[in-house]
């Protein structure tokens, strides 16, 4: 059956959640329904898709045949899934769970055995990109999970992003995507202390990003972050708060294969410094406020 025919449902409607529903229901495929802890984001978008709000998340489980979840970390899924009143594996035989949070892989493994015994399926769809691909349908995605399952439904995660890539059973995506946001997150605050430097010494950061650039400074980051960093435009596609989480997670998948990582670990410190001082739903670009001299989170 191609993946237009079925019924799909999204729990998690947030900046991702909802825009990934607005690009498939835009590519003809038949959204039956959203749920989110926030009553009001959902039937807003409900109203917007045309579809139900399910009130309850067996209620989204009664209307799928798919079910992508766009939460926040691993306890927000050990609740709609295992929660005791009301979870998502409640009557969900031949229901195929897609799920997109960044998680440990621990986690994945999890639901994969939950599924397991409840006769339905899942697969990791982690996400290397942002709200605007997310809504384009560009997003990067790793997958994880049983190969047939995922050939399954390629057609639906091909119309989500433009890159695609199987990585391998249950868990093994997560792990790359701990280790793509270990990287970014160091990369952030890097350019976020040489940056600072620079203003300190008088230099033009203009010259300072286009010399970075042309070197062995250069990064995907200093495209995305670097102008936010220098003119104080945090607004959030990838929040400081989750940047905190997601090098958490990292730096667990290290420890457990037995490798340090100090640089993970100070990059870690940088971002809870945030979180602590209130800038937590800033982007990650606004690491920036704790190494500019004179701005107020790095005094």
């Amino acid at each position: 059956m191609n993946s237009k025919e079925k019924r799909i449902g999204f729990v998690g409607v947030g900046r991702m959640g909802a825009n990934m529903a607005r690009n498939l229901k835009d590519k003809g495929y038949s959204i039956s329904c959203v749920n989110d802890i926030k009553k009001d984001a959902a039937s807003s978008l409900a109203e917007e898709l045309g579809c139900s709000h399910a009130q309850t998340l067996a209620q989204v489980t009664a209307l799928s045949d798919i079910i992508f979840t766009v939460v926040t970390n691993d306890a927000a899924m050990e609740s709609i899934f295992f929660g005791a009143d009301d979870n998502l594996f409640q009557d969900s035989a031949d229901t195929l769970f897609i799920n997109c949070a960044t998680l440990s892989p621990a986690m994945h493994v999890s639901l994969e055995s939950g599924a397991r015994k409840n006769g339905s399926t899942t697969l990791e769809g982690c996400m290397a990109s942002s709200i605007t691909q997310a809504r384009e349908g560009t997003l990067y995605l790793m997958i994880g999970g049983k190969q047939e399952v995922f050939e399954s439904v390629k057609d639906l995660l091909d119309d989500l992003s433009i890159n695609l890539r199987f990585v391998g059973e249950a868990g093994r995506a997560a792990q790359v995507k701990a280790l793509v946001n270990m990287v970014m997150n160091i990369n952030t605050a890097g350019l976020a202390e040489g940056l600072g430097i620079g203003d300190a010494l008088g230099l033009d950061l203009e010259m300072l990003c286009e010399i970075f650039s042309q070197t062995g400074a250069n990064s995907r980051v200093l495209e995305t972050d670097a102008e936010d960093m220098i003119g104080r435009d945090h607004e959030c596609y990838f929040s400081a708060e989750h940047a905190a989480k997601d090098s958490g997670i990292a730096i667990a998948v290290a420890e457990e294969a037995g490798i340090r990582v100090p640089l993970a670990k100070a990059t870690l410190a940088q971002y809870e410094k945030m979180v602590a001082a209130g800038l937590g739903d800033l982007d990650k670009s606004g690491v920036a406020e704790l190494t500019f001299k004179g701005r107020g989170a790095g005094n």
